[in-house]
């Protein structure tokens, strides 16, 4: 399947839209990764929320900019919170985003992200085996893990972005973002990423945060991709291991600038 790079120009436009309008993500995520997801919108110019509670996830999901929905340590009480937030956030026109994790490997989950994609996410981010389990194509990966390389999944992500007229990314050594009809790719990144919890949660939240902004929206998803995968190839560099190099994204994350992105 034919696929274009992002361009710099495009990761330029939409970091500058992210910093100048600071978008709150209402982030209903998983209790492992709820601080680094917070700081890694932070370290960005975004602003992060965590709210839980069913009745004020549904008061809060309709003033916020966007809304994240993360099942990764889901439970039948937050589904049915997330399902409230879903639905105050479509009554508003926020936009919201599916993180599907482990997708495929349990029932809860599955069943639960197979129905919530008729309320037409803006988008969905999740690795190889994620895409291919929500598309129906594969069983799934092992838990968070993707038994699949990213380009395996790009029909997948096509046939989803296109029923549910939606953006679909599927995230590995090369990122692949398609709304069904055009594909970019977005390389880089560094393998240690895939050994700090929470740094694809954290990315599915800088998405939903891109899914905010005014204009193209298959460019500001592929633009949150390439801002992670380049603060990750500066972290790598500066880091000795997890430990560090999970404070040094941070730090990369804060220090993009538009005329190194150019």
């Amino acid at each position: 399947m034919s696929h274009t790079p992002l361009s710099s120009a495009q990761l330029a436009q939409t970091l500058v839209l992210l910093r100048q309008q600071a978008p709150l993500v209402h982030c209903m995520t998983n209790d492992v990764v709820q601080t680094f997801t917070a700081n890694v919108l932070l370290a960005l110019g975004a602003a992060p929320a965590m709210v839980i509670d069913a009745e004020e996830a549904a008061q809060f999901s309709a003033v916020a900019s966007a809304l994240l929905i993360n099942v990764g340590t889901l439970t039948v009480d937050r589904r049915d919170a997330m399902q409230r937030a879903i639905v105050s956030a479509d009554q508003a026109g926020t936009p919201w985003v599916l993180d599907p994790v482990a997708v495929g490997a349990l029932s809860l989950r599955t069943a639960f992200c197979q129905q919530i994609l008729a309320a037409k996410p803006a988008a969905i981010r999740g690795n190889a085996s994620e895409i291919l389990a929500l598309a129906q194509q594969q069983s799934g990966g092992r838990g968070v893990d993707s038994l699949h390389t990213s380009d395996l999944a790009i029909e997948a992500a096509q046939e989803l972005a296109t029923r549910f007229s939606t953006v679909v990314a599927v995230t590995g050594e090369v990122d692949y973002i398609t709304d069904g009809t055009r594909t970019l790719a977005v390389p880089g990144g560094d393998a240690i990423l895939t050994r700090v919890v929470g740094t694809g949660c954290a990315l599915s939240a800088v998405v939903a945060a891109c899914c905010a902004l005014p204009g193209d929206r298959l460019q500001h998803v592929a633009s949150a991709c390439a801002m992670v995968a380049r603060a990750a190839e500066v972290a790598a560099s500066r880091s000795q291991g997890p430990g560090s190099f999970a404070v040094a994204l941070l730090d990369g994350l804060w220090s993009l600038n538009v005329e190194e992105a150019q």
